[in-house]
């Protein structure tokens, strides 16, 4: 293969997967009001991808966020309206960046909790592991006179 098929290849896979989210039958014809769409979007979280905004989620219910938002900027919300009313419809969470606030500490500071118990859970353990290992055993081992025979056997 050449490098021109494989970069080819490599931009098909990662270049165009965004591009293809929003579906041409979904772009508002008055490009203004798309790219007050596209920006409002970008700050939205699929809720079933949790990772990516809405305007790169594939998913249906993400296209079916994109539409309502379109038809909010349409019917002449503000960005900051479009965005209230997907947050009152699907709460906090459907915020890429949620504000601090006492409804959304978990959101913030539940991944810290996490890292804190395993750290801890991970100390305890070490801690115990430790301190059996630095005990002298307390039996005295004893010579089986069988395992010296069979080893005898095995030298010869």
């Amino acid at each position: 293969m050449t490098r021109i098929t494989i970069l080819a290849i490599v931009m098909l896979f990662f270049g165009f997967g965004q591009a293809l989210a929003v579906l041409p039958e979904e772009q508002l014809s008055d490009p203004i009001l798309e790219q007050r769409a596209r920006e409002v979007s970008k700050n939205l979280r699929c809720v079933v991808c949790q990772n990516q905004s809405i305007d790169d989620s594939n998913a249906e219910l993400a296209a079916d966020m994109r539409k309502l938002v379109r038809a909010r900027i349409v019917a002449g919300d503000s960005n900051e309206q479009v965005t209230q009313y997907i947050v009152d419809r699907y709460g906090s969470f459907v915020l890429l960046r949620p504000p601090l606030k006492r409804s959304t500490f978990a959101l913030w500071f539940g991944p810290l909790g996490f890292v804190l118990v395993g750290g801890l859970v991970f100390w305890q353990n070490a801690k115990r592991t430790h301190s059996k290992s630095s005990q002298s055993p307390k039996t005295k081992i004893e010579k089986n006179p069988q395992i010296d025979e069979i080893m005898k056997n095995f030298r010869k």
